[in-house]
């Protein structure tokens, strides 16, 4: 199976929304929630994407040859290369019943773990939605990053159980979530946190905590100061608010601001191909997450179809290192791009 045919599969059974696009950059789905697009008038959306395009790299061929080292370390655990599958809810709303959130961190989980990089799972109002993909993960031995959405505490405990229960090497939480419309209004209160709220849910995870939806400096220092090891510079995809910047925009500052703290900061937005995980890598990322398109690559191939999708991103990363110069990750600096 070749990209171009998981594609099409994806086609015949993705949903009404989701175009299954060549390239997934917003623009066919835009403002279509349910469905894969952004909040308002979808500007989010788009803007991720066109910023990284924006971005060029610069070529220099001038140099020893040999096959790029692509491996990475995060929290002590190797990994095949630096990129990872984002999380992603409610796919049976925003996609289609071919798959439930259960169903598909199953596939997800499983193909991403034999791939050589790990699944980062989703959470939703059904309780089975955690429960299924903590038991994926535990069964790839760890290989994945539970991620919690930000309910009431009492709820985040529960939640926190079945994480560690996993066996996961870390656990996450998109705290932009707080914008999504389940989230308002719930008694108790869920949304939001303050840093000593995040510093608590820090502790009751007892392993590495990635904070996700940090979009400022502001944000990112708050996040090191309840104790996250981690951050992913994210909007949400451009799902909880509509006209944010791009996460290639405010990229570079947050990683100076971050600078020496021994905090991994990783970015997602729009990041579609291995020359947009060089750029992010060249900005100063340890490594980037990549959502939507993992839907349709389950979608349209399951566990072959997400493995087929790693191999692309990873031949276009190999081949973009060789010809910028870069032998590994530790070598891809920031003159190798250009902005």
């Amino acid at each position: 199976m070749d990209y171009s045919e998981v594609l099409s599969h994806a086609r015949e059974c993705i949903g009404k929304y989701c175009k299954a696009c060549p390239v997934c950059n917003g623009v066919a789905c835009k403002n279509q929630i349910p469905g894969p697009g952004a909040k308002g008038v979808g500007d989010t959306a788009i803007r991720n994407y066109n910023k990284w395009a924006e971005i060029r790299v610069n070529m220099d061929t001038l140099c020893e040859g040999g096959t790029p080292d692509t491996t990475t370390q995060l929290f002590g655990k190797n990994f095949r290369y630096p990129f990872f599958a984002g999380p992603v809810g409610a796919v049976n709303l925003h996609y289609s019943d071919a798959y439930t959130d259960m169903t598909y961190n199953d596939v997800l989980v499983r193909a991403c773990a034999q791939s050589g990089i790990a699944a980062f799972t989703g959470d939703g109002t059904n309780p089975t939605v955690m429960e299924m993909a903590t038991k994926a993960i535990g069964a790839a031995g760890g290989c994945g990053v539970p991620t919690i959405k930000p309910w009431n505490m009492d709820t985040i405990r529960e939640k926190m159980e079945q994480a560690k229960a996993s066996g996961c090497f870390a656990v996450a939480m998109d705290v932009d979530a707080a914008g999504l419309p389940f989230l308002k209004n719930m008694t108790p209160p869920a949304g939001s946190k303050s840093v000593e709220e995040l510093a608590q849910i820090v502790e009751l995870a007892q392993r590495p905590f990635i904070v996700k939806g940090v979009m400022t400096v502001k944000g990112a220092l708050k996040a090191k100061q309840a104790g996250a090891a981690a951050i992913v510079v994210s909007n949400h995809g451009g799902r909880v608010l509509d006209q944010c910047p791009a996460t290639a925009e405010v990229l570079p500052e947050i990683v100076a601001a971050l600078k020496g703290t021994g905090v991994k900061v990783l970015v997602d937005g729009g990041i579609r191909s291995g020359v947009d995980a060089f750029k992010a890598l060249a900005l100063g990322a340890d490594g980037v997450l990549i959502c939507r398109p993992f839907v349709t690559a389950v979608y349209g191939g399951g566990e072959e179809g997400v493995k087929c999708y790693i191999q692309k991103i990873a031949a276009e990363l190999c081949d973009t290192m060789q010809m910028c110069g870069a032998h590994s990750l530790a070598e891809i600096t920031p003159d190798m791009v250009r902005i």
